[in-house]
């Protein structure tokens, strides 16, 4: 694992910000909300767990928090504990909002103002899975470069146009630390390990939790379709990376084919082969499966992300939508198609 390096965007704001050394940084608090992702906070206490086992001593400390002291509810349905009140928690270097599904609906005033509380403090600031957009929420992010759980991506970009959103695993910028869902924040914590302890505990701890190897802060997500198509094919990625990029003003098969080197018919060939698909049937799914993440996790009007996702007219929109989901954009929006997990919509066709 190559050590995470500390990143200042161009143009991005200095005022109240400061550069912040991992290897300092031991006492981490979890502010849990309301349907929170109990596996990226897991992942980040048990990271600290274990560097604690091979230290031999106690180097971490953590302490799960909530604005009441009372456990919150994760997603999953259990909660952690013990829990305390936010205001009560000791001494603290890092407070890592941990976000999971809805997590709109758990950011109101009092929590935002708690944040810029902890924030006057010089407390650094971090997040896990969605916990992102409650930073942002709070006008915490502005000038940085942060990352969040990529069914989230596309949506949150749109309301914060002055954070970077980035595609990476995780991202630290200053004293701000942002990362992804699942296991992500073991990666992350691993940064804090390593600066603090050495490269030699990173190994020992990828060995105690039997992972192949932590991954640093530059590699991507991964979207779930190359493992659930076990598609590996150059040309077939680049042609869904192209469709993908151009989801708002979509491109006609023949010119998808054109600027990836191949005829029409060869691809329709390594679609029908390799997802038994056409190219068209696969373009509108990318279309209609980014539409219903915006109508979940955005406040763009109906009408609005028809256009952002390239249908021209609101009744070919609302058809398309129906075919493939079962009912319209604004049952959608009422709540009749809500996601059950973070990360975990019903199937997605996009190929990194």
């Amino acid at each position: 694992m190559t050590r995470s390096t500390v990143t200042h965007p161009a143009g991005a704001r200095s005022t109240g910000t400061r550069s912040i050394d991992p290897g300092s940084l031991t006492r981490f608090g979890f502010l849990t909300l309301p349907n929170y992702s109990m596996i990226a906070c897991s992942a980040a206490i048990e990271a600290c767990r274990m560097a604690n086992y091979i230290a031999g001593e106690a180097v971490y400390s953590w302490t799960a928090l909530t604005l009441d002291g009372m456990p919150a509810p994760s997603s999953s349905g259990f909660a952690l504990s013990p829990t305390v009140v936010l205001g009560d928690a000791g001494p603290l270097d890092v407070v890592f909002v941990c976000g999971g599904i809805n997590v709109r609906h758990a950011v109101d005033r009092r929590l935002k103002d708690e944040l810029r509380r902890l924030d006057r403090r010089g407390i650094a600031l971090g997040a896990l899975c969605t916990g992102t957009f409650a930073l942002a929420e709070a006008d915490l992010l502005d000038g940085y470069r942060c990352a969040i759980h990529w069914e989230n991506l596309h949506s949150i970009r749109e309301e914060f146009e002055d954070v970077q959103f980035t595609e990476d695993l995780f991202v630290i910028d200053r004293d701000r630390f942002t990362c992804t869902g699942g296991i992500a924040p073991l990666d992350m914590m691993a940064v804090f390990v390593e600066a603090r302890l050495g490269r030699d505990a990173v190994v020992r701890m990828s060995d105690q939790f039997i992972v192949d190897r932590v991954r640093h802060a530059g590699e991507p997500q991964h979207p779930p379709a190359r493992s659930r198509f076990a598609v590996t094919h150059p040309e077939l990625e680049r042609a869904a990376g192209l469709m993908r990029r151009t989801i708002d003003a979509p491109l006609s098969v023949t010119v998808v084919a054109q600027r990836i080197g191949l005829s029409p018919r060869q691809l329709e060939r390594l679609f029908k082969l390799h997802l038994a698909t056409s190219p068209g049937e696969f373009y509108v799914t990318l279309r209609l499966d980014r539409a219903r993440e915006l109508l979940r996790l955005s406040e763009l009007s109906v009408t609005d992300i028809g256009l952002a996702c390239g249908f021209q007219s609101a009744a070919h929109f609302s058809a398309a939508y129906r075919r493939r989901f079962g009912h319209s954009p604004r049952a959608e929006r009422n709540g009749k198609g809500a996601p059950s997990e973070t990360g975990a919509s019903s199937v997605s066709p996009s190929i990194p």
